[in-house]
């Protein structure tokens, strides 16, 4: 399975609403609940609405169109690197899963997925 790199930093927000979100972004990732309204985004377009943040996040890809049936694909990720001591952030769109690192547990996180058979695509 292929797994592509994002060059770019990610925050993780927690926003007041959605005024100051440009939907125009290339990335960006909104979640809703009945308690808060978050926000994953490029940390140079954090909103100034932003009420709580998280910087520092990496982002990988996992390439290609996902299926509803296939199981296991998002787990098997994560069991990899929990068990190498590094956490994720998880996000899951209609088509595929994205799991973004903390910086300073990126460069291991890329080694430990490709020692698993994973193919890493676009470097650091």
């Amino acid at each position: 399975m292929k797994i592509r790199t994002i060059k770019h930093p990610f925050s993780v927000c927690k926003i007041k609403n959605l005024v100051e979100v440009d939907v125009k972004d290339e990335f960006y990732f909104i979640g809703k609940t009945d308690e808060e309204l978050s926000l994953v985004c490029m940390t140079e377009h954090v909103p100034v609405n932003t009420i709580e943040r998280d910087d520092g996040w990496k982002a990988l890809k996992i390439q290609g169109i996902l299926d509803f049936s296939l199981i296991g694909i998002l787990a098997n990720i994560a069991t990899i690197l929990a068990d190498n001591k590094i956490s994720i952030f998880a996000i899951s769109t209609y088509n595929t899963d994205y799991i973004l690192t903390k910086s300073e547990n990126y460069s291991k996180a890329l080694e430990v997925l490709e020692q698993a058979g994973y193919q890493i695509e676009g470097g650091l």
